[in-house]
């Protein structure tokens, strides 16, 4: 199974330039963008049933965008076509069964006479054919709007930029929540492609899986079996190969890194982008990480916070991947720590036991369960986390057909592995949604947690011992908190790190939540995200 094989709309250049023509006529708002009033419209020319056309839009708009960019405009004329012809729609009816280039646009009833009444404003070259206006950009701007106007809206992702500008930043910037918690966030945090982060201990085929999904080598990997990744490699799609130093990629408006430079020089000095034109990069960005150390190695401190920037990058991907080989399962120091930093993000991680072809039937279901067990115990959960079990490199599956052990269990595992990754373009959108959801929630909180040290604290005497205090009895504060605004135990940010972070700041100057601003999260959360999610939902439901 190709990870590259989504339907990708091919067509030939004469095709081209009639959906073009076709595009233009049905944006009606002239944005590069055709929304699902512009689709109800235009599709219904086609004379298909409501139902086809709901499904032509689901796989038109598989990101949940909320609008069909050019490619996807075609990939919807694709569809409409090969349903006129009589076939079933389905998400990989484009990518295997039909060629793409030979297929005629589909009839279109009263289209020529709206197409002869159109005037252009303006030549279809000039709206962006890989989807869409130019997005909206985020400001300094604090204030305040009781309603998100969707009028002005042109998609879910640009729903959210609004709605954080308007509702959640104040109260993240009041109470310094970029400093306790997560940097501000910019727009390439929006508009980010989907990321996938590899850990694990050196030596168990982190940057070799990268290059049997790519197929190729990126800039700058080395593979051998002593730690050849000594950094952070963020393998992103770019013109041409090249590396750029982490310093220059942290800096760049365009690049979702900007909060990496609070780990400092010494992180970003091993810190690199590495970019390649490639088809699978279009859609994903990779996190190459160095090996986690064990044994006497784990005793040589580095030069950076490598568990906070393991954590930093969790929250920013949409799947972490823990590997493993099955000659190193022990967990070590540095590992059990690492895997601790990704609380809260459990529903991203996957397991792999890579090199599995290298032991034997029995030696392979012994390694598997001494996995489950040590996982068992780092993750203190009672929940089976899934394993996939495979191979992940070039070279042919290296064991025996016979046995319920063999080539074919391994390939199954593998297709089932890299369908998991095939989904994450498709469920970019909503991985926004959930993030940007959490972080609200996170940011009501901070905000509980200040208001109530602050409160606390004298008016006059005695405030350097209260502070004391407060910091001391920590848990008791948060208890207070949980109990006054009714908020779960396990949306509290851990007693023992936000104590440390309060180190170095002086309580009494902490601000007082303005109840306006909690309740503006508070309606944002209950109205103005579902409003937003409906507006942009599939038209035809």
């Amino acid at each position: 199974m190709d990870i590259c094989s989504a339907p990708i709309n091919h067509c030939s250049k004469e095709h081209q330039k009639i959906y073009q023509d076709w595009f233009v006529c049905a944006d009606s708002d002239d944005d590069g963008r055709i929304t699902g009033i512009d689709a109800t419209k235009f599709f219904a020319m086609s004379n298909l049933s409501r139902q086809d056309l709901k499904q032509v839009w689901a796989i038109a708009d598989s990101k949940r965008q909320g609008f069909l960019g050019f490619q996807e405009f075609v990939m919807a004329m694709q569809m409409i076509s090969l349903a006129q012809a009589g076939h079933t729609l389905n998400v990989d009816l484009l990518s295997k069964d039909v060629d793409t280039e030979e297929l005629k646009p589909p009839a279109m009833e009263g289209l020529e006479a709206l197409l002869a009444k159109k005037k252009h404003h303006r030549n279809p070259s000039d709206f962006d054919l890989n989807g869409g206006a130019s997005q909206i950009e985020i400001s300094s701007s604090t204030k305040h709007a009781k309603n998100l106007p969707l009028k002005s809206v042109t998609s879910i992702v640009d729903g959210l930029k609004k709605l954080y500008i308007q509702k959640l930043k104040p109260l993240e910037s009041m109470h310094r929540f970029n400093e306790f918690v997560s940097p501000a966030l910019t727009n390439s945090d929006f508009d980010a492609k989907p990321m996938v982060m590899l850990l694990g201990q050196y030596s168990t085929g982190k940057t070799t899986f990268i290059k049997h999904l790519l197929k190729t080598g990126y800039p700058g990997a080395h593979i051998g079996p002593e730690p050849t990744t000594d950094r952070f490699v963020a393998v992103m799609n770019g013109p041409d190969e090249r590396s750029i130093p982490g310093n220059t990629v942290a800096v760049q408006a365009d690049m979702p890194f900007n909060g990496l430079t609070g780990f400092g020089g010494a992180f970003l000095s091993k810190f690199q982008c590495s970019q390649m034109p490639h088809p699978l990069l279009d859609h994903i960005t990779f996190i190459d990480t160095p090996g986690v150390l064990s044994g006497e190695k784990q005793r040589t401190q580095r030069s950076y916070d490598f568990t906070g920037v393991t954590s930093w990058f969790a929250a920013k991907c949409d799947l972490i991947l823990l590997l493993f080989d099955p000659h190193k399962l022990d967990i070590s120091d540095e590992f059990k720590r690492v895997i601790s930093s990704l609380k809260g993000h459990d529903d991203k991680i996957r397991v792999v036991l890579n090199k599995a072809d290298q032991v034997d039937t029995q030696q392979l279901m012994r390694v598997y369960g001494a996995l489950m067990w040590s996982l068992g115990k780092v993750l203190n959960t009672p929940e089976v986390m899934r394993v996939y079990i495979g191979s992940f490199n070039d070279k042919p599956i290296n064991v025996s057909d016979d046995g319920p052990m063999g080539a074919e269990l391994f390939e199954k595992e593998q297709e089932d592995l890299l369908a998991d990754l095939k989904d994450i373009p498709k469920k970019g959108c909503d991985r926004r949604i959930n993030e940007f959801v959490k972080r609200a929630r996170a940011a009501k909180i901070h905000a509980y947690i200040m208001n109530q040290l602050k409160k606390e604290m004298p008016s006059w005497i005695g405030k350097a011992k209260a502070q004391q205090r407060l910091v001391d009895n920590l848990e008791a504060v948060f208890e207070k908190i949980q109990k006054d605004h009714h908020l779960p135990a396990g949306d509290f940010p851990n007693v023992e790190s936000f104590r440390m972070s309060l180190n170095g700041y002086n309580i009494d100057r902490f601000e007082r939540t303005k109840p306006k601003m909690i309740q503006a999260v508070d309606d944002m959360l209950a109205y103005d995200i579902p409003k937003l999610l409906k507006s942009f939902r599939n038209p035809y439901e």
